[in-house]
């Protein structure tokens, strides 16, 4: 079975000939065909130059460059569009993972995973109240939030079979759900334990900023995994509540009104129960709207609202 590792890189020159090395040697003593494919997603500095340097002495190692930064994600999914590979290797290109861990993932895959996550389990052990509590939390939140547990969502050494990708497509930064998102149609996932380096070069990418990055994302998953074929569910739902509420406001501004307690005009609650009425009927319109574009999404691309794992007796 072919290998195939793909690494998005922006801004990482410093770590590239060290990361190549290493892949070289992990993936060369597993004895099977493989390749390295890196994504430069426009880097600032001369990581393009140092990739196509590394390219022009292994034909192993394959480059592409985008010509707008693009992110992660889209970086990730153009390297998995343009490789072969049977089984697809995803790391980060800053040494933080261990391509040594490689082989490790690899063996819990032919346990019959369809996909394992690395588990960074001793990041952040000198850091617990800065970092560690923090991350931990995350990472319960999101399992809870999205039905796939893990202990480590964010960590990008994965290894995964190829059709689990088959006709799926990533945007926006899902990379960091891919696990979850796969989970969706039906991929097996299990994590391992793997070594997390500290960084050599450079700094991170991250700010506080992806925080709510991350929130706003988690909120699209949780749709997309729970409501993509039944948006009316989610908008509907959400309707009839503000639609309730509504109710509930205008009724207490009558009995108020009937009982001489308070006039319409000395309470908000006639402007509340019109805009929660208001509200909750778009709400509604729109999740009418979601199902027609569903089905548009389906339809218009001769899509099927399920995927088959294997079929038995069929010609």
């Amino acid at each position: 079975m072919k290998l195939s590792v793909v690494t998005p890189i922006y801004n990482e020159s410093k770590s590239l000939p060290e990361l190549h090395k290493q892949l070289t040697e992990v993936l060369s003593s597993l004895k099977q065909p493989y390749e390295i494919i890196a994504v430069d997603d426009k880097s600032k500095d001369d990581s393009g130059a140092v990739l196509d340097r590394l390219a022009a002495g292994d034909p192993h190692f394959k480059v592409i460059h985008f010509r707008a930064n693009r992110g992660q994600t889209a970086a990730l999914q153009a390297a998995i569009d343009h490789s072969d590979g049977d089984i697809i290797i995803a790391l980060d290109s800053d040494l933080e993972n261990d391509p040594k861990d490689i082989p490790k993932l690899l063996k819990r895959l032919d346990e019959g995973y369809d996909i394992v996550s690395g588990w960074r389990s001793g990041r952040w052990h000198d850091q617990k109240l800065a970092r560690r509590i923090p991350s931990m939390t995350a990472n319960l939140l999101i399992s809870r939030m999205t039905g796939v547990k893990l202990h480590d969502h964010g960590c990008t050494l994965k290894v995964y079979r190829r059709e689990v990708f088959d006709d799926v497509r990533l945007y926006g930064e899902m990379h960091r759900f891919i696990a979850a998102y796969l989970a969706r149609g039906g991929a097996s996932i299990t994590e391992e334990e793997v070594n997390h380096r500290p960084r050599l070069y450079g700094k991170s990418n991250y700010g506080m900023s992806r925080v709510f990055r991350v929130l706003l994302d988690l909120v699209l998953v949780k749709f997309l995994n729970r409501y993509m074929n039944r948006p009316m569910h989610f908008f509907g739902g959400l309707g009839f509540v503000s639609l309730a509420l509504g109710g509930v406001a205008f009724t207490a501004a009558i009995a108020l009104k009937l009982f001489h307690v308070r006039d319409f005009v000395a309470t908000p609650l006639p402007i509340f129960a019109a805009l929660l009425i208001i509200v909750g009927a778009l709400l509604v319109v729109m999740g009418i709207l979601a199902e027609m574009i569903m089905r548009v999404y389906y339809e218009g691309q001769d899509k099927r609202p399920y995927i088959i794992r294997s079929k038995t007796n069929f010609e």
